[in-house]
């Protein structure tokens, strides 16, 4: 249009036609009006972002709820349009088109998103933009910050171990303890407000005064899980990749035995990770990125300070060299100890990883070699539980 008018405006000069000098002016001006229509009107524009839920399972819809108003008690906004800001594991941005938006309107418009993979994603800025009615002018801009969305480890549900691991009970997985050795539990004195019927008559009648059976005293399994994040051990990432699974298992994993009332102990090769509750487990798994360790002593190292009260011991591996193997066959604990190999792992030949599963099974691991964290609810209650007549190997090496 600029053009065209500056074209008209020249021409009408040059041959003297006042009409078409007029059209020139015109075209030229309108642009420069139109930038005024739409002046300020972004600053007027705000909004709001609500995701529901903000914390999603991979594979799972999330909702983004997008609110936007004209804060302007008298300047409309002629032309809106909306954008929001989405990382490519989120899919698409979408795009709407609000058109005119009157002094004090609200609009709301929603989506849904969908992540595959695990991550912590920004949702936003929103980008806006504002149209003068003739279109000549568009102004855009972001504004607002990114809301965030946690998607968790994919998990599968797994057999409830009930009396695994040691437990006392066919379902619970508490012990309890009445003393120290004796038939009879320890009896301490009697305290204003005790139940008459907890009164131990044998021990009143040796004490002389009256004595009270102990309140039993309950203490919690407690199992330990490794998780091998190297990325030296799992080669490239992605969805259908080898620490995908390996984070799927032990979220899976971790997530059953809390379930059960176990006290699990969960770390890396690096660091420990938060298990206060099931919750817990699977926000700090969510972020868990691969490691530049290049060997797994560390974790194996870890591993082997929880041998002493660990009744079940969990760990979850990529690739390994014959010498951590070794290391990690002599870690021992008082229950069942199961091995789960990524067989789709960065294993150097099938030959190595014959070698792993060997030396661990030797050493009394039970080994699953496992490509897909589907297949582990049909194997697990027979590897963890403390029946088994030895090690479980359903597969004798990658598949």
């Amino acid at each position: 249009m600029l053009v065209c008018g500056l074209v008209a405006l020249v021409a009408g000069l040059v041959v003297g036609q006042r009409e078409l000098v007029g059209v020139g002016v015109l075209l030229t001006a309108v642009p420069a009006l139109s930038a005024l229509t739409v002046l300020g009107a972004a600053s007027q524009i705000v909004h709001s972002r609500t995701l529901s839920p903000t914390r999603t399972p991979a594979g799972r819809n999330a909702q983004v709820r997008v609110r936007v108003g004209n804060s302007s008690p008298t300047w409309p906004v002629s032309s809106l349009s909306v954008e929001d800001t989405l990382p490519v594991p989120l899919g698409h941005e979408p795009r709407y088109t609000i058109g005119y938006l009157g002094p004090r309107a609200v609009r709301d418009v929603s989506y849904l998103i969908r992540a595959s993979v695990r991550g912590s994603y920004p949702v936003g800025p929103l980008r806006i933009g504002v149209t003068d009615p003739l279109g000549c002018v568009r102004i855009s801009r972001d504004v607002g910050a990114p809301s965030h969305l946690l998607v968790t480890p994919a998990t599968v549900a797994l057999p409830a171990l009930g009396g695994a691991a040691g437990s006392q009970g066919e379902d619970s997985p508490r012990r309890s303890v009445s003393g120290a050795g004796e038939q009879d539990p320890v009896p301490r004195e009697y305290r204003y407000g005790d139940d008459l019927r907890r009164v131990h008559w044998r021990s009143t009648a040796k004490h002389g005064e009256l004595m009270v059976r102990r309140d039993e005293q309950h203490w919690r399994e407690n199992s330990a899980i490794l998780l091998d994040t190297r990325l030296r051990a799992h080669g490239a990432g992605g969805l259908t990749g080898s620490l995908e699974t390996a984070v799927s298992v032990t979220a899976s994993v971790a997530v059953n035995l809390i379930d059960s009332g176990h006290e699990v102990r969960l770390h890396t090769e690096r660091a420990r990770v938060h298990t206060a509750s099931a919750a817990g487990v699977l926000d700090s798994l969510a972020v868990a990125e691969p490691s530049p360790t290049d060997e797994l002593f560390g974790g194996i190292g870890m591993l082997a300070e929880t041998r002493g009260a660990t009744s079940l011991m969990v760990a979850v591996l990529g690739a390994l060299s014959p010498q951590e193997a070794d290391a990690l066959s002599r870690v021992s604990c008082g229950g069942p100890r199961v091995a789960v190999l990524c067989s789709h792992a960065a294993w150097p030949d099938p030959a190595t990883a014959h070698g792993v599963h060997d030396v661990l099974a030797t050493a009394g691991w039970r080994v699953l070699f496992l490509s897909s964290a589907a297949e582990l609810p049909r194997l697990w209650s027979r590897a963890a539980a403390p029946t088994a007549a030895g090690p479980h190997t359903p597969g004798r090496g990658p598949r």
